[in-house]
């Protein structure tokens, strides 16, 4: 008992297409070969001149599967510039000194909208035909599948041995009870069936137009995602020293960017504070100065009366609140100083926020401003300091930190007087100092510039009685991004979806299968199966032949039967004869040689086939 291979006499007698745009082929075959896609048959019809026929052209091919697939494409090479180009959006400062590194390449960047790639005009373009290529292209397909649901599966040809996959047997059971053995099998390998006469039809794979339907569907979800993620997003940082707190307000941000669509009302009541900081350096080796511990211990709550809870943020693993993702990105030190005015008054008192300059060892630019001073004489001034912190500091190594870690504290001022230019109302930087309209501060000498540096416990005196500063110790600060954007969820939906359709896509195969039975000359009852899938399904030979070895349980190839003539498979004619008619009819550009030829070959194939075991799918299958 066993099955037969692929029936490559599908492809004979295929030529050149009759008149009317279908081979022999698809005519025999009819409706069984018909509708294993959804894509719409596309019709050679040229649009009459004027307006409306080329708009309806326009559309049709923007609506296009390869269009949309191409724009797909060209979005994807769109994001590299913004991977490669700074960003005005991410970062300014970044795009400032690029364009102070790259004068001649500014201009044409400009124009070429590429530091800001995501907002530009051409970007958004390819946005937009994309999101309505893609609509126009699963909505005709979505209902044409809905209409294949709802129909049934197609009868069987006249021909079964024109298929791909074929095998045949004889067997002394009675054609119905072979097809309701066959109902039986299909159904329990989930094939939707319909009983038609003789034959019994099968179809199976509808889920892989279901997947090609959901991975389109899946980008159609990320665009929009994506979309809400811009209009709607709230992205900001804020700088925080120990012990101080960030409440989710405008005015707690540093810097801030929102979306088109942002109202401050949408701002979700949270809040946290920075109980400690936690760093450690690698000390030796060629890793030297790398972190080993970066962590943030931090106290939260959600709502204006939540309750307080405590949990640590480092990198990649942020802290989500409210919808909203709180990112660690950097740390540095705050120096603590007591600044005292020329009558003894505190004036200022607390820890200041340094400005990195090196990212290794963390030697910060420092800036004190202290708009509310009087001199030893009690009249009204204006001081400020400028200098570096450095964790770290060797002399002979200069002005430098040479290490990230607090192993020897420095902190290195010099002072100014004057007006700062804060009562004009310009915004200023709290990390730059406006010495335009301001006066160092002289030794007792009057030539040699003041400056001193100072450990922690130190006190630094201002030239004649003009107050003092102390250093009181070091705090660290880090800096946080707070982000919320509406769509991450959706994108994550649309990724998953995305996945599995095209999984659906790619691994399910839509095939066909069809199961014949009926009395044969010599009493018997002819068992014929055949397959035909959607595309090269290298499987649908062996899901045939594994169909097949089921179905011969209810029905047995009956005992081998004398040698002698027997009539052709499909119908009681001569053998020579219908294969003569039939090349003459399904070949459409071979000559006549070349057709009796074949007709010589397949009598010589009948011929042979009188000494084979009919009971035997082996013997009677051409492969």
């Amino acid at each position: 008992m066993s099955t037969t291979d692929t029936d490559t006499a599908a492809g004979k007698g295929a030529g050149t297409p009759p008149e009317g745009g279908a081979t022999a082929e698809e005519r025999e075959l009819g409706a069984a070969g018909s509708q294993l896609s959804t894509a719409p048959a596309e019709e050679i019809n040229i649009p009459s001149l004027g307006p409306l026929g080329w708009a309806r052209w326009f559309w049709r091919q923007l609506t296009s599967m390869r269009v949309a697939l191409l724009l797909l494409l060209l979005l994807t090479l769109a994001t590299i510039p913004g991977s490669l180009v700074p960003q005005t959006s991410i970062d300014q400062l970044k795009v400032q000194d690029f364009q102070e590194r790259h004068p001649t390449l500014t201009p044409i960047y400009e124009k070429l909208q590429l530091f800001h790639v995501y907002s530009s005009v051409w970007f958004s373009a390819i946005y937009l035909l994309l999101f309505i290529s893609l609509i126009g292209c699963i909505v005709p397909r979505t209902w044409q599948f809905i209409g294949q649901l709802r129909g049934r599966p197609p009868a069987a040809p006249r021909r079964l041995t024109r298929l791909p996959a074929y095998t045949t047997w004889r067997s002394e059971a009675e054609p119905e009870q072979v097809l309701a053995a066959a109902r039986k099998i299909m159904k329990g390998r989930r094939f939707r069936i319909e009983a038609s006469g003789d034959a019994v039809a099968a179809e199976k794979g509808y889920l892989r137009e279901v997947g090609n339907l959901l991975f389109h569907s899946a980008l159609i979800v990320l665009l929009v995602s994506f979309a809400a993620g811009q209009l709607w997003k709230t992205e900001g940082s804020s700088v925080i020293t120990e012990g101080g707190g960030f409440s989710n307000s405008l005015t707690q941000y540093d810097d801030i960017k929102t979306g088109q669509l942002f109202n401050s009302d949408d701002l979700a009541p949270f809040g946290f504070q920075l109980d400690r900081f936690t760093a450690t350096y690698e000390r030796s080796g060629p890793q030297m100065r790398t972190p080993r511990t970066f962590r943030a211990d931090v106290s939260y709550w959600d709502g204006a009366d939540g309750a307080s809870h405590k949990t640590s943020i480092e990198v990649n693993e942020p802290l989500e609140i409210a919808g909203y993702k709180v990112f660690l990105l950097n740390h540095g030190y705050s120096p603590v100083v007591t600044i005292r005015d020329g009558k003894g008054d505190v004036v200022h008192q607390g820890p200041v926020v340094g400005l990195p300059i090196d990212g290794a060892n963390l030697t910060e630019s420092m800036v004190i401003k202290v708009p509310d001073y009087r001199d030893k004489n009690g009249k009204k001034d204006q001081i400020g300091f400028q200098g570096q912190f450095l964790p770290t500091w060797v002399r002979s190594q200069g002005m430098f930190s040479v290490f990230p870690a607090l192993d020897n504290p420095t902190l290195v001022l010099t002072a100014y007087h004057g007006s700062l230019g804060v009562d004009g109302g310009t915004p200023q930087s709290v990390y730059q100092l406006d010495k335009s309209r301001m006066k160092q501060f002289k030794e007792s000498d009057g030539k040699t510039k003041f400056a001193r540096a100072l450990k922690v416990g130190d006190t630094m005196k201002l030239p004649n009685g003009a107050g003092t500063l102390s250093f009181d110790g070091v705090k660290e600060w880090a800096s946080f991004q707070i982000s919320h954007k509406p769509g991450d969820q959706g994108a994550l939906i649309g990724a998953v979806a995305a996945l599995v359709g095209l999984a659906a896509s790619l691994f399910i195969q839509r095939r066909r299968v069809w199961v014949r039975a009926v009395t044969g000359d010599d009493g018997t009852t002819v068992v014929e199966m055949a397959g035909l899938g959607r595309s090269e399904y290298a499987k649908l030979p062996e899901e045939l032949a594994d169909l097949a070895v089921r179905l011969q349980a209810d029905a047995p190839p009956a005992p081998e039967a004398e040698p002698g003539p027997e009539p052709d498979r499909n119908s009681t004619e001569d053998p020579g004869k219908d294969s003569t008619e039939d090349l003459g009819k399904d070949s459409t550009g071979d000559s006549g040689k070349d057709s009796a030829k074949e007709s010589t070959e397949d009598s010589a194939s009948e011929s042979a086939s009188d000494t084979a075991d009919p009971a035997d799918p082996a013997e009677g299958a051409r492969a």
